[in-house]
C-alpha cells in the first residue's frame, strides 16, 4: 500500500478502522487518491462537476464496501475499480446508448500521424471531455483502461461492433477536435 500509516498502524488495522467507519482513516483514503481518482474521473465525465459526482459516489462506494477489500490485493487498484464502475453507472445514467453502424466507420480510418502525441495532456483532457458520453466511455475503457470490446459491450449493454465503431467514430473526432485551432494545433498540408 501507497499510503503512510500513522506509527504503529499495519496495513489490517488501516482498513479496520475504515471498516470501523473511523474518520481518520477514511480522510487519509481520500486525500491520499483524491487527485489520481479525479484525474480518472474528469477523462470520463463531460465537466468538472460531473467528474466531482463521480468522485464523490465513487468514495462513497469505497467507504461503504472497504469490508470486500481483500489485503493482500493492491489497494490504489481496488479503488480505482471502484471509480471506474462508479463512472460507468453514471454513463448508464445519462445516457441513451445508440447502436452505430461498423461500416460507416470504416469510412472515418485515417493513415495520417497521431495528432494525439503532439498535444498537451490539458488539451488531450479537454478534448476527451468534448467527446459525446459513449464516445468517452468506449475510448477511455479501450484505449486507457485496457477492456476489450467484447467487454466494454458487456459493461455498457452495446454490441461488440458497436464499440468497435464508436472507438473509430471517437479517435477521429478527437483528431478533429485536437487538430483544430481552438487547441492551438493545425496540421500542415
Amino acid at each position: 500500500m501507497d499510503i503512510s500509516l500513522p506509527i504503529g498502524y499495519e496495513e489490517q488495522d488501516f482498513i479496520k478502522a475504515c471498516v470501523r467507519r473511523e474518520t481518520w482513516a477514511q480522510k487519509l483514503i481520500y486525500e491520499e487518491f483524491y487527485g489520481t481518482m479525479m484525474a480518472l474521473c474528469l477523462r470520463y465525465a463531460g465537466n468538472e462537476e460531473d467528474a466531482m459526482d463521480i468522485l464523490h459516489e465513487g468514495f462513497i462506494k469505497v467507504f461503504r464496501n472497504i469490508h470486500k477489500y481483500q489485503p493482500d490485493t493492491s489497494l490504489p487498484a481496488w479503488i480505482r475499480r471502484i471509480m471506474v464502475n462508479t463512472a460507468i453507472d453514471f454513463y448508464r445514467k445519462t445516457v441513451r446508448r445508440r447502436t452505430e453502424d461498423i461500416d460507416a466507420a470504416f469510412d472515418l480510418s485515417s493513415d495520417e500521424a497521431d495528432a494525439i502525441s503532439k498535444c498537451s495532456e490539458q488539451q488531450i483532457l479537454e478534448a476527451i471531455q468534448l467527446l459525446t458520453p459513449v464516445y468517452r466511455a468506449v475510448f477511455n475503457l479501450f484505449v486507457l483502461e485496457g477492456y476489450s470490446h467484447r467487454e466494454i459491450g458487456e459493461l455498457l449493454s452495446i454490441t461488440e461492433s458497436t464499440s468497435r465503431s464508436n472507438l473509430v467514430k471517437a479517435r477521429a473526432k478527437l483528431k478533429e477536435i485536437l487538430t483544430s485551432r481552438k487547441f492551438g494545433y493545425h496540421e500542415e498540408g
